[in-house]
């Protein structure tokens, strides 16, 4: 098991930053792949991007370009740097640590806001 803490979300002006931050109550070494969501009202949870054990990323095509994820080994944490933002990234972001061993378990963090006015 492994518990996820997120936190940086804000409010912040169209075309400006946002780092949001996840960290994890274990080594992320024996975590698969770890990766940041965001949600709407009324809408699915989506993805917006995902870094496996490997360093291997992959984003949503609607944030190519413009966001960043890393990762820390030495501080159990991953990192979401969004640049450009705008108002349709308004959303509850949540951190996603998933562990595949007999099954695929998902674990989530409570989600953090983030805001872009135009």
């Amino acid at each position: 098991q492994v518990e996820v803490v997120e936190s940086g979300g804000g409010l912040v002006q169209a075309g400006g930053s946002l780092r949001l931050s996840c960290a994890a109550s274990r080594s992320i070494f024996s975590i698969n792949a770890m990766g940041w969501y965001r949600q709407t009202p009324g809408k699915q949870r989506e993805l917006v991007a995902t870094i496996n054990i490997r360093g291997s990323t992959n984003y949503a095509d609607s944030v190519k370009g413009r966001f960043t994820i890393s990762r820390d080994n030495a501080k159990n944490a991953v990192y979401l740097q969004m640049n450009s933002l705008k108002p349709e990234d308004t959303a509850v972001y949540y951190c996603n640590a998933r562990i595949v061993g007999n099954g695929i378990y998902d674990y989530w963090g409570q989600g953090t806001q983030v805001t872009v006015s135009s």
